[in-house]
């Protein structure tokens, strides 16, 4: 990507884009020339934010100084409660080690990002195959294993699992898209490719209830029969996983 000097930021409503304005610039006056880069990635790259979406982003530095980090925080603080910014703060020596070990969220970060101040962090630098498969199947792994917690103590509140299912849209179409790109269909739209495997495996409907969800809308059917729905669609996939140890397609 080329240099940026200056966010220019599209595709986000006007009240998000002001304060996120305001996030680098201040990261700029504050960290001067131990800035390396922000990045915007996620659904807010995508230009894709819905009401219950978190604004991420993604901060570069040489070093990582309290006194700094001190200056910023009101900054900060209140980006966090007006738009749910939410940032890794991350050193720029960090990133082949963050890359190896959270290979399923950097291939994420990978897909949907936005340079909005600095150069290209990840510029060079890729995800072995070894590893994201790695991390693909231990994030599906415990995504079931928290999902089949909430089913047994929360299955019978519905305004709980509407939010459980909410939570659970990010990591659960990060993955689709980890998936598809590993078995050799890639896309840059990762909500496309939880359509598509849903679709793959006739689970299309519980996908239609995880985003009316995520956008905040009350969906239709039972929430109990969805989150059961969710986990028989987490099944597959982590099935799937497996193949592509074994080194099938």
């Amino acid at each position: 990507m080329p240099q940026t000097t200056s966010p220019v930021i599209e595709g986000l409503p006007a009240s998000v884009a002001t304060l996120l304005s305001q996030f680098v610039a201040a990261a700029k006056e504050t960290y001067g020339t131990e800035l390396v880069s922000v990045v915007l990635y996620g659904s807010g790259a995508e230009g894709k934010l819905a009401p219950t979406s978190d604004v991420n982003v993604l901060v570069v530095l040489q070093s990582f100084a309290r006194d700094k980090g001190d200056r910023l925080q009101n900054t900060f603080l209140a980006a966090e409660a007006a738009i749910r910014l939410r940032a890794m703060f991350l050193l720029r020596e960090e990133i082949p080690a963050a890359v190896e070990l959270f290979a399923q969220k950097f291939a994420d970060i990978f897909r949907r990002n936005k340079v909005l101040y600095g150069s290209d962090p990840f510029a060079g630098i890729t995800i072995s195959r070894k590893d994201q498969i790695f991390r693909l199947r231990q994030i599906l792994l415990n995504l079931t294993l928290r999902l089949r917690e909430a089913y047994v103590a929360r299955s019978q509140n519905d305004a709980e699992v509407l939010r459980i299912m909410a939570n659970a849209f990010g990591p659960l179409r990060a993955a689709a898209a980890t998936l598809l790109a590993l078995e050799g269909k890639p896309t840059s739209d990762s909500t496309a490719a939880l359509q598509s495997l849903a679709a793959s495996v006739d689970q299309g409907p519980v996908v239609q209830q995880i985003f009316a969800a995520h956008r905040g809308e009350t969906p239709s059917g039972k929430p109990q029969e969805s989150l059961a729905h969710l986990l028989d669609l987490l099944k597959q996939m982590a099935q799937r996983a497996d193949g592509l140890v074994r080194g099938q397609p």
